[in-house]
């Protein structure tokens, strides 16, 4: 029976994904490097569809109809590299190598430019989801060449989330356009959760909310424009009671946040692009403070807060929802213009109400507000950024008054709030008449020569600083 794809990497990830794409009516060739797991997928799930178990490399290929599909999910890096060199002696012209893991960008063009060369498709494909979004549909961002599209596409589709009828996966672009998009959406990710974080910090350590009770303030935004994924599973966490100790669940986890990558990639892609994703970079850096183990007890005995009492007005818990959605805005906004920015850099088309469409399901940031900025980016004259899209543009300015006095008040009690606090800064430095940008252009001239614009006269200046402090005009 010959698979119309293989699955090499049987970890949960793996099994899953194979495991969907049998349940969709396709045929699956299975491997796995030890034979343990392949065996147990089909003893546990053999009953879901047509499986095709493989004990080598060489027999996995050999399972496959032409043009061969190969799905690789196993540890970005080495492991990549290591299951390709396996793959390329076995396969033809116009075989295709997927790499549905959470590879690096810049890997993944240059996997497929040297797979090019041989003849060979190579496809890096973001998938977003989690373990049961791999099984019941998940968001998929493929890249890599058209052609390969044409034979993949179909079957990605169809095992990917849908919703309205669309599915959530499309082409996104050559190369390593997929891997970018599915980094950037982690980065997305990334703000989105330690704003959501920030806000539950502010209603416990600020109002004095209990878990429980901000359970059900998160259930009741979840019905609004705050609708997400990741605020419905914030009511659930904050709502679930420890069973060995009675305490709220919240409080027996320590509060140190891991990362596994991606969103540390998304900010140094961003400062290479010169892309400003500062509620990206904020959350990134608040799980790496939160887990400096070392220092933070010896800071809670050596520095001084000098928090300020602050009566809170009767409709904070309000303020924090508007300043929770006008953060959360801003991230996706940062992260699409990011996208702009990678587009122009690697000479990608990337499509962003494709991108925002094939977000509305499956992934983890899907969201209501995806709806919207799918429509504002079809629309006939989409915007240049997220928030000058009227629908947004009307919100995030109504929401601006309770955006000041929570990052106020959080400055003033002393709960750092970085998220909240930078995508204010953003907004504001993106509507400013004049930033302090032009001291920093004459202090860089003073002390470097690296001259300067004037808003009054074309070209290029500098200023004798250490003569007579005369302007010259650069070449």
């Amino acid at each position: 029976m010959a698979a119309q794809i293989g699955v090499t990497g049987l970890a949960v990830m793996g099994a899953n994904l194979a495991r969907n794409l049998a349940r969709n009516g396709y045929t699956v060739a299975v491997h796995n490097r030890s034979r343990a797991r392949t065996d147990a997928l089909i003893a546990e799930h053999g009953g879901e569809g047509d499986f095709v178990p493989t004990e080598t490399m060489a027999e996995l290929v050999g399972a496959l109809e032409k043009p061969r599909r190969v799905l690789i999910m196993v540890k970005a890096g080495k492991p990549v590299d290591d299951v390709i060199a396996e793959l390329v002696p076995l396969l033809d012209k116009d075989d295709i190598i997927i790499d549905a893991g959470n590879s690096h960008y810049t890997d993944t063009r240059r996997r497929e430019a040297a797979l090019a060369e041989k003849g060979l498709h190579f496809v890096g494909v973001g998938v977003s989801g989690g373990e049961e979004g791999a099984l019941k549909g998940p968001s998929i961002m493929p890249g890599g060449s058209k052609k390969s599209y044409e034979s993949l596409g179909p079957m990605l589709e169809k095992i990917s989330a849908h919703v309205d009828g669309e599915p959530c996966c499309s082409w996104i672009g050559t190369d390593g356009a997929g891997h970018f998009v599915k980094m950037v959406h982690n980065g997305i990710e990334y703000a989105d959760m330690q704003v959501i974080g920030e806000a539950y910090d502010l209603l416990r350590s600020g109002a004095g909310l209990e878990p429980a009770e901000q359970a059900k303030i998160f259930a009741e935004w979840n019905k609004g424009d705050l609708s997400s994924f990741l605020i419905e599973i914030t009511a659930e966490v904050l709502g679930h009671v420890d069973a060995k100790t009675g305490k709220p669940f919240i409080d027996v986890v320590v509060d140190a946040a891991g990362m596994k990558g991606t969103g540390g990639w998304t900010v140094m892609a961003a400062l290479e692009l010169g892309s400003p994703v500062t509620g990206i970079g904020e959350s990134v850096f608040a799980r790496a403070l939160s887990s400096q183990s070392a220092q933070r007890p010896t800071a809670q005995q050596l520095l001084a807060g000098h928090e300020v009492k602050v009566d809170l007005p009767d409709t904070f818990v309000e303020d924090v929802r508007q300043a929770l959605y006008a953060s959360k805005l801003v991230s996706y906004a940062q992260g699409l213009d990011m996208l702009v920015s990678a587009a122009k850099e690697y000479g990608w088309e990337l499509d962003l109400a494709a991108i925002a469409s094939l977000w509305r399901g499956g992934c983890i940031i899907r969201a209501a507000l995806l709806r919207t900025i799918t429509e504002a980016y079809r629309s006939e004259n989409p915007p240049a950024n997220l928030l000058f899209a009227p629908e947004f543009t009307e919100a995030i300015g109504a929401a601006v008054p309770a955006w000041r006095r929570v990052v106020a008040t959080a400055a003033q009690l002393g709960i750092p709030a970085p998220v909240f606090s930078s995508s204010l800064a953003y907004y504001d430095g993106l509507r400013r008449e004049r930033l302090p940008a032009a001291l920093t252009q004459g202090l860089r001239d003073l002390f470097g020569a690296h001259t300067y614009k004037r808003v009054d006269a074309e070209g290029t200046f500098h200023t004798l600083w250490s003569g007579d402090k005369s302007e010259v005009k650069q070449d």
